[in-house]
């Protein structure tokens, strides 16, 4: 409890970038000097989001997203009680805003023709378009026109919006760009830009604040180019409150909201989250400069000192000052929340003896948390390591996946470890089974094989 705030639920909203979205730094336009008048605000603010990667979702155990934090700061400032519920779909939430269960939705409410009966736009505006996904390597020339795109193949999902833009684009061209469909059973625009990054295919449309957070994963993308008109959206209050709407513009063009939104906006559409570069040259027999720490702790608490040394070196390049764009820090990247937790603080845990030893602990409780549903003592390491990554709500829902979709729920390589990768697919994380939400699978599968892989190699040293 803060300053009242208590928050009961969790919450998001989508943001917008300077270039290829931008963001009304005064929120919506219209009157935003009479703010709340002569009407009294709610004791307990009621907020609808949905489950995404711009505005809620649980990383790490620990609840995030541009929405989530930005509304927080918002209950916080108005000194009320939040309560955040998700919906399953926007309509849904459109359907709650209008019934009068919730006063705000906090997430992207398309400001068109569909929805100017339902709702009042309010709060940060975003303005988004579909752009093309390209690879940004050595000399190659980019795309800078679409007429460029005629004979070129690009790939999207089956029966989407960016099916249905293409479509129209080849039209209008005359014809020639090579379209090839996939299934959203087992991809999704995510893994669709992964395999631009990759390699594996050579162009993708998505829009374009999922294309800025993907690019902050991937640097190696081009997103320049839009190919469709500009969609506005923003918060969205009932039409007999647009006195609550101009209230939070009024304190969303404020200095220290103003301040705190821009510090998001980097958060989440700018900061880098790719792992530190370059290749790590073992020296002799020393896996670490830090083995004599990771073989006293491990010791304590019959732990695999080499296994717990692997995830150092994914977390942080054992980089002792590291802190991550989610606030993540130290030797064992440790969250705030978790730090909490086992009694340390954010300065602490950048103690690499701290660090270590809380890593453990957590380890070691994700361990008991997991026996029962993974009885074999090696086997559960992998799931263990997932959970550290990912927080272990998640692996809860693979697991649940698993199960239901006829995999082997007790295995993580081609088991679970698929299930886990479903989790950014709307299909799946909306699925009765799921009770955590998106989650960025692939971020996790990849965690857990770069674990093992210096792992493989730090096992044959002394």
């Amino acid at each position: 409890m803060k300053n009242g705030l208590k928050i009961l639920a969790p919450i998001t909203l989508v943001l917008c970038l300077a270039t290829l979205y931008s963001c009304g730094r005064n929120g919506v336009s219209g009157n935003t000097t009479s703010a709340a008048g002569n009407h009294l605000l709610p004791d307990t603010l009621k907020v609808v989001t949905l489950y995404s990667p711009e505005a809620y979702f649980i990383y790490k155990g620990q609840e995030m997203g541009y929405d989530y934090e930005l509304v927080t700061s918002l209950a916080v400032d108005k000194d009320i009680a939040l309560k955040i519920e998700i919906a399953p779909t926007l309509s849904r939430a459109v359907e709650m805003l209008d019934s009068g269960l919730v006063d705000l939705i906090a997430y992207e409410v398309p400001i068109t023709a569909e929805y100017k009966d339902n709702v009042v736009a309010c709060g940060p505006e975003t303005v988004t378009t579909q752009v093309l996904v390209q690879p940004k390597k050595g000399e190659a020339e980019l795309i800078d026109d679409v007429t460029d795109l005629v004979g070129k193949d690009v790939y999207v999902e089956a029966d989407s919006k960016y099916e249905a833009r293409i479509r129209n684009l080849n039209d209008e061209l005359g014809g020639g760009i090579n379209i090839h469909t996939v299934s959203r059973d087992t991809m999704i625009t995510e893994d669709l830009i992964a395999m631009v990054s990759e390699g594996s295919i050579p162009l993708t449309i998505v829009d374009s604040d999922i294309a800025r957070i993907n690019k902050t994963y991937y640097n190696d993308l081009d997103i320049t180019l839009p190919l469709s008109f500009e969609q506005r959206a923003a918060w969205a209050v009932a039409p007999d409150r647009a006195w609550f709407g101009d209230s939070i513009n009024a304190w969303l063009n404020s200095d220290k909201p103003r301040e705190e939104q821009a510090m998001l906006l980097k958060r989440y559409f700018e900061m880098s989250k790719n792992e530190p570069g370059g290749r790590y040259a073992f020296n002799g027999s020393r896996v670490t400069p830090f083995d004599h720490l990771f073989k006293q702790y491990a010791a304590n608490y019959g732990w695999d000192w080499k296994l717990l040394a692997s995830q150092a070196y994914v977390e942080s390049k054992f980089d002792s000052t590291a802190v991550s764009w989610a606030g993540a820090r130290g030797l064992m990247q440790i969250m705030p929340k978790t730090a909490k937790g086992y009694g340390q603080t954010a300065k602490s845990v950048m103690k690499n003896d701290v660090a270590i030893e809380t890593a453990l602990k957590l380890l070691k409780d994700l361990d008991k948390q997991l026996a029962a549903k993974v009885p074999d003592e090696n086997e559960r390491k992998k799931f263990v390591i997932a959970a550290y990554n990912s927080g272990i709500a998640h692996v809860y829902d693979a697991i649940n996946l698993a199960k239901k979709y006829g995999l082997n729920p007790q295995k993580w390589d081609n088991n679970v470890a698929k299930a886990i990768l479903w989790k950014s697919n709307p299909r799946y994380y909306k699925d009765p089974v799921v009770k955590y939400g998106y989650s960025r699978g692939r971020e996790t599968f990849d965690y857990v094989n770069r674990v093992y892989r210096f792992y493989n190699k730090a096992r044959i040293k002394a």
